[in-house]
């Protein structure tokens, strides 16, 4: 049994919100290197998917500037961004009503940038009394120093910093919980590095489990041991 503590994050508690993440807002960001930002971004929609947790996105000023949503977390995510003009996402009436909308009073947020995008609604959502998450390898920002000092900043506030491994792991927390076992381990695969390089190691050399690749490797020639 999963018990469902305050302190921690529980799908059916939580909103994730996914904010601009834009090839124009991609572009600017120096301080992790950009696939590795979007594979995160993957894996932390795939999760709230996965756990039937609440999700908004939204996007700023797309046809003028930022241009459409990555079309990885659209495919994941299959809902109508929240279109705004403002810098800080929390000015969007459309954006906060659906946040209220919910019920719910945990935020986990990723964002471009970390130092205005992210920044901004965070403070405000924690002024209104949400508890709020902000997944730091989901955002990125103009400079190191630019993202970290945004971070510091909201974790000052009282924001939680947090990774996007480390939400899918949390809100898993028990392995008996069998009903989304296979999904957290396919996420881990396809996107948590050795992690996943580990698991299939595991999967199919110690559990004889076959090899989740279309066209499998095949050992033609090689010595037989034992």
């Amino acid at each position: 049994m999963t018990f469902p503590a305050k302190s921690l994050i529980n799908a059916d508690d939580t909103v994730f919100i996914f904010v601009d993440h834009q090839p124009q807002m991609s572009f600017g960001v120096v301080n992790i290197d950009r696939q590795q930002l979007k594979n995160n971004t993957i894996a932390l929609a795939k999760t709230a998917r996965l756990f039937g947790a609440s999700t908004i996105v939204t996007a700023v000023e797309t046809e003028s500037f930022s241009g459409y949503i990555w079309p990885e977390l659209m495919d994941v995510l299959k809902q109508d961004p929240i279109e705004r003009t403002s810098m800080n996402s929390w000015d969007s009436e459309e954006l906060v009503a659906a946040v209220k909308a919910t019920g719910k009073k945990k935020l986990v947020i990723a964002a471009l940038w970390t130092e205005a995008c992210l920044l901004y609604p965070t403070l405000c959502a924690i002024e209104e009394g949400f508890e709020v998450y902000i997944v730091t390898d989901c955002s990125g920002g103009t400079s190191q120093e630019a993202h970290d000092a945004a971070v510091r900043r909201m974790e000052q506030a009282g924001a939680h910093s947090i990774t996007a491994v480390n939400v899918l792991l949390e809100i898993q927390r028990d392995w008996a919980k069998r009903e989304t076992y296979d999904g957290v381990m396919n996420i881990v695969r396809e996107h948590f590095g050795a992690y996943g390089m580990g698991v299939d190691y595991a999967y199919t050399m110690l559990h004889k489990a076959p090899q989740r690749g279309e066209f499998p490797h095949k050992v033609v020639g090689g010595i037989k041991h034992g």
